[in-house]
């Protein structure tokens, strides 16, 4: 297999993916803006999106690939069996968890959102949208068991392109209100849902050539059951850090008017990157990586993790870049238009900037997570990220009052960074990780090109600041045609540099 083929492959799904997620919140943007209606429709998906983003984004596959991989290498019938009980385990757990959360719901918004107790139609709203879009929960949730047996057997395509649908489906929803009168914010809602179902219908058929699933009504707790869901609870939290994080900047943004809002159009921009530089290359790494412990092949093991590494950066240090010097004129060109004002331009690109600094940790954190995931070792990112989260909280809840809700993604960045720097210190304590020289000057090969690129982006918004500002008409054109060139600059020069070359990141 080879890492930057299969990584390219996941990511073109996951790009036409977020191409479209973008499509679908400009056009949230135009008719809700950062309003009420959109505070609470935000909420309201950003717990079960949380929950996506926790188990379809490489976290469950942290926890299932090892232990299915294990089993089903010594008995294909045996990892039938265990596939079998983990889906069935599944799906009675996470009904039970989405009936207890429609009947507690106001208690749940609470907790979510405590700032919208004060505001007793946002409060209201939020409850009845999260009772529309938490059944989603089920159906995305049991999508990611069935990507992860995708995954397993190195097929990436159809888990990347399975949220296309959800985008479509919301744009569809956005579309058909407007022309008919709906409330746009509810139907958005009932779209989540909707399109958890035609997700998960999807992917079962997609993985019917290697599983046929069955639902024991009978559960029966094996060993394999046991060492499995106590990976997989630790390995959900620790995995999926950086979503933590955001649902922890949600609840205290609530207390602020509009800073949800804010921080839900900046997520957006900057998980375009993530879904590439992290969940991708930790996505398709972890299956050669977790086979090649199995088969105690340490020399492969070291060539898989510093590839990883390296084509994380290649990917999120332009990124970043990018990011911090053009976030104004990407929330500009993006979202700036209809209900969505200048100010609210201006506050969601001072969120951009610091959750760009943050964009190289963000994926770097998941990949060096792979590194113990790979190895059964849930334990140690779980403690870490546990160290992450409370240090996000400890400085967001310090300085929210004077600062305002732009803590929240200087804290995210900082305490993620502090992450990554104790994850290398245990990695190269424990001898987990040979950093190769290779890794060294390649690594000064991507600044390098950034550096070129960031030139080239400097240069050009100076060049047409005049086409970007918030009245005119086609600033995304503009925006577009800027990010193709400074994109096309990196790309030679990294070509020219031979960080592009295929057989670089070859596994076999």
């Amino acid at each position: 297999m080879n890492l930057l083929s299969s990584t390219s492959i996941f990511s073109f799904f996951t790009i036409i993916s977020r191409i479209l997620g973008y499509l679908r919140d400009i056009l949230i943007a135009i008719f809700l803006g950062a309003s009420i209606f959109a505070d609470a429709f935000f909420v309201a998906f950003r717990l079960p999106n949380t929950f996506r983003r926790l188990f379809a984004e490489g976290t469950f596959n942290a926890a299932f690939i090892p232990s299915y991989t294990s089993v089903n290498f010594s008995s294909k019938k045996k990892g039938k069996i265990f596939a079998d009980d983990v889906l069935s385990f599944l799906f009675f757990t996470l009904l039970f968890l989405v009936t207890l959360a429609e009947i507690f719901t106001p208690f749940l918004v609470y907790l979510i959102a405590p700032g919208f107790i004060e505001d007793e139609i946002k409060f209201n709203l939020a409850i009845e949208f999260t009772r529309i879009t938490f059944p989603f929960l089920l159906f995305v949730s049991l999508s990611s068991f069935f990507s992860g047996i995708l995954n397993s057997n190195n097929k990436f395509a159809a888990a990347a392109a399975a949220p296309i649908i959800l985008n479509i489906v919301l744009i569809i929803s956005i579309i058909i209100s407007y022309l008919y009168g709906f409330d746009i914010a509810q139907q958005l809602s009932y779209g989540v849902t909707l399109a958890g179902i035609i997700q998960l219908i999807f992917l079962i058929y997609v993985t019917f050539n290697f599983y046929k699933p069955k639902i024991k009504l009978k559960l029966k707790i094996t060993k394999e059951i046991k060492f499995f869901f106590k990976k997989l609870i630790p390995s959900i939290f620790s995995s999926g850090v950086t979503q933590v994080n955001i649902l922890v900047g949600t609840i205290i943004a609530s207390f602020q008017s509009g800073a949800v809002s804010y921080l839900y159009y900046a997520d957006r921009v900057y998980q375009i990157n993530l879904a590439i530089a992290g969940i991708a290359v930790g996505t398709v790494s972890l299956p050669v990586l977790t086979k090649a412990f199995r088969s105690k092949n340490f020399l492969k093991v070291s060539d898989i993790q510093n590839k990883s590494i390296e084509l994380s950066l290649l990917f999120s240090v332009p990124a970043s870049c990018g990011l911090i010097i053009a976030s104004k004129e990407i929330i500009n060109g993006l979202f700036g238009y209809g209900s969505f004002s200048m100010k609210d331009v201006e506050m969601t690109s001072n969120a951009l900037v610091f959750f760009g600094y943050g964009v190289i940790a963000f994926a770097l954190i998941k990949i060096l997570a792979n590194f113990f995931f790979a190895r059964g070792n849930t334990k140690t990112p779980f403690y870490i990220s546990s160290f992450i989260v409370f240090l996000n909280i400890i400085i967001s809840v310090s300085f929210f009052n004077n600062v305002g809700f732009i803590i929240i993604p200087i804290a995210t960045s900082i305490s993620t960074w502090i992450g990554v720097f104790i994850y290398f210190y245990l990695l190269k304590k424990s001898n987990f990780l040979l950093i190769k020289n290779k890794l060294f000057y390649n690594s000064l090969k991507i600044f390098i090109s950034t550096a070129i690129m960031s030139l080239a982006l400097i240069f050009t918004l100076t060049k047409y600041a005049n086409y970007l500002v918030y009245n005119y008409m086609f600033k995304s054109v503009y925006l577009l045609i800027i990010v193709g060139i400074v994109v096309t600059i990196y790309l030679i020069s990294c070509y020219l540099f031979g960080l592009l070359k295929i057989k670089n990141y070859r596994t076999n």
